[in-house]
């Protein structure tokens, strides 16, 4: 009994600690998203990392950028860069649509025309992914 609930509570365990992954539009992997909000490139190389508190930083621990609660994007000096609306639809400062992050984790630019996945992560880690990082 004690070995079937220890073997439970690592099968959970390892499948929240596991990175979800990003992908190109043709499916190659480009980078991770780990669940305390790591940030690595495809070797696995930590490139930044999103906070908890929504604070987005590069790989020095130098603050980039927010998330703010309502989908706002803001540089490291709070100023708007952009809009993730929670349709997944990804705007500029302009409130011009830049890309959509679909449901199915299929992110598109502005033109519909799919250029990444990521399955399965939250809508603004993947628009941060994919236009502060470039993940594409």
């Amino acid at each position: 009994m004690k070995k079937s609930l220890l073997i439970a509570v690592i099968c959970i365990l390892s499948g929240v600690t596991k990175a979800q992954t990003i992908e190109s539009d043709n499916h190659n992997t480009t980078g991770f998203i780990k669940s305390d909000g790591t940030i690595q490139n495809s070797n696995h190389n930590t490139v930044g990392f999103i906070k908890s508190d929504g604070t987005i930083q590069n790989s020095n621990h130098n603050t980039i950028g927010f998330i703010k609660s309502d989908g706002t994007i803001q540089n490291s000096n709070h100023n708007t860069v952009g809009f993730v609306k929670s349709d997944g639809t990804v705007q500029n400062a302009n409130h011009n649509t830049i890309g959509f992050i679909k449901s199915d984790g299929t992110v598109q630019n502005h033109n519909h025309n799919t250029i990444g996945f990521a399955k399965n992560i939250d809508k603004e880690w993947a628009a941060v992914a994919f236009f502060f990082f470039r993940f594409n």
